[in-house]
């Protein structure tokens, strides 16, 4: 008698764990009591132009639309689904200025460009086959992929530009995915860059897949939508959730050769649009001009704008290292700061700002966030909730760093010393220091050595560089003796002040005290420089 096995799920699926994301504001606004209506989304990647619906010049009526359906959502759908299927394919052509043509028979509905991430990866996958993903990229391809058990082959985005047809033959995988533009990292690869790569994948027998959601945000005229119509070797998905800015709508398609497009109607779930879904796309993909229309031409300008706008305000701030911008969201780079993105993207949240953290992106870990390209009102709000996330975590932080050194100091252990630090505009560069960050940062008395400073970011900022009383041997052993003293932490720092560094500030000869503070600095950078 053979055992029951304790679990009916293939064994792949068992330990599965698929995407997440979704219901984030009403969570945030839950955990950190924020009214709903108050949280600037920037993790999600819609259009800032606002939906069509919200726009009376475009003459589009949702409420219509849904009145309209409403009969129709007593009886099944048609599952030809043949009004979507047209207006899919006239939008595809309008950005087309030469090559095939598509007709209905080339598209492939779908609830979202998710499900027809699922349905080409079930027709086209036996258990163990395997694809490439470069990486970093949009990560339904590897969950959909798992869930047919195959075998997932990793390149670095940058290797795609010179991979050869002949290493594609000799890694043997059935799928070559790639976004374009690329989330998260918004690069876009031309048209010319895709057909050389569908050319080598054709005669590798590899299909290239390539996910053009954001094409339409960014520049449709990089789209390869018609090798689609001519190539059994290439397939194009398109999503209108982004561009019409209808997440909760779902809708997708996928265009394909038509032998390739009949097979994968025929396999995909029956009837997997409703009537209002199929009347929404449709409507909205017959707007004037398609892709060219002058809702989609009016978004890419205000993208283009914005997004340069982000780019160029965020290189002013130390660490931020912002990516490509050429659609409606941007790769930040933040591996230079010590805070992480996750606790990044918590901090923001608390201020009511959602951002992606990134950590699901395979390559990425903690060292990057991604933000949405949204309005200049709220671009500005963002820029603005940054100075106000960095305050609170250095307060934090100096609050973190002030009890690890009494506790060093009460153990009687060396403390860690550094030759630089990170955290502007306390600090500089080869100072030995004891505080990590000056427990009486801003003091604003210029005595010390300190003053006003012009910040990146415009205005003023209070700056320690010439600042030297804290870091001369004796006074910080006084410092820390005082500050080991039973009491609260804020009222000690007082103490502190008042009896030890306001003293020295204060004293006739305080010249005399700050010349010896920097002599005693010049000494220590000449020791270190010798012990190099």
């Amino acid at each position: 008698m053979t055992n029951k096995p304790s679990n009916p799920l293939k064994k792949h699926i068992q330990a599965f764990q698929g995407c997440l994301h979704g219901g984030l504001i009403k969570e945030s606004a839950e955990k950190y009591g924020i009214a709903e209506n108050e949280i600037l989304d920037f993790s999600a990647n819609l259009n800032p132009f606002k939906t069509p619906f919200d726009l009376p010049e475009y003459g589009q009526d949702f409420m219509k639309l849904a009145a309209a359906s409403y009969p129709e959502s007593y009886n099944y759908p048609d599952n030809r689904y043949l009004k979507f299927r047209e207006a899919a394919a006239s939008f595809l052509n309008s950005g087309i200025s030469s090559g095939t043509r598509l007709t209905k028979e080339n598209i492939i509905p779908g609830n979202g460009s998710t499900e027809i991430i699922r349905l080409f990866c079930q027709c086209v996958l036996n258990d163990g086959d395997k694809v490439i993903i470069p990486y970093p990229t949009f990560g339904e391809y590897e969950i959909q992929c798992r869930v047919q058990n195959a075998e997932i082959i990793y390149l670095p985005q940058e290797k795609i530009e010179t991979i050869t047809a002949e290493e594609l033959t000799n890694l043997g995988s059935k799928i070559l995915f790639i976004c374009n533009p690329n989330n998260p990292t918004a690069d876009l690869r031309t048209r010319e860059e895709l057909i050389r790569l569908a050319e080598k994948c054709e005669t590798a027998g590899t299909v290239l897949f390539v996910d053009e959601a954001f094409i339409e945000l960014a520049d449709p005229r990089q789209s390869v939508c018609d090798l689609a119509a001519g190539s059994k070797f290439v397939f194009v998905m398109r999503s209108l959730t982004k561009c019409f800015e209808i997440p909760g709508i779902r809708l997708g398609f996928g265009a394909a050769h038509p032998e390739i497009a009949e097979a994968l109607n025929s396999a995909r779930l029956s009837w997997n649009l409703s009537p209002l879904q199929e009347n929404v796309g449709a409507a909205l993909m017959e707007m004037d001009g398609g892709v060219n229309s002058d809702y989609l031409k009016k978004s890419r300008e205000l993208i283009l704008k914005e997004a340069n706008f982000l780019k160029e305000e965020l290189s002013k701030i130390w660490g931020f290292k912002p990516g490509a911008a050429v659609t409606n969201f941007l790769l930040i780079d933040i591996s230079e700061r010590t805070i992480k993105s996750t606790e990044l993207a918590e901090r923001f949240a608390k201020n009511g700002i959602l951002v992606r953290n990134c950590i699901s992106f395979r390559g990425l870990g903690e060292d990057y966030i991604r933000i949405a390209v949204r309005t200049r009102p709220e671009n500005e709000k963002f820029i603005k909730t940054i100075s106000i996330v960095f305050d609170e975590w250095a307060k934090d932080f100096a609050d973190n760093e002030l009890k690890s050194a009494l506790t060093t100091h009460k153990r009687g252990l060396q403390q860690n010393k550094r030759e630089t630090c990170e955290y502007y505009p306390c600090h500089f560069d080869s100072q030995d220091c004891t505080f990590c960050y000056c427990p009486f940062y801003p003091c604003k008395d210029d005595r010390g050595g300190g003053k006003y400073i012009q910040s990146s970011k415009g205005g003023q900022v209070w700056s320690c560089a010439g600042c030297y009383i804290p870091h001369i041997p004796s006074v910080v052993e006084k410092m820390m003796e005082g500050l080991m003293e039973e009491g609260e932490t804020e009222e000690i720092l007082k103490k502190e002040w008042n009896e030890m560094i306001l003293p020295i500030m204060e004293e006739k000869d305080a010249e005399h005290v700050l010349a010896l503070c920097r002599k005693i600095k010049e000494e220590n950078d000449i020791k270190k420089r010798k012990e190099t």
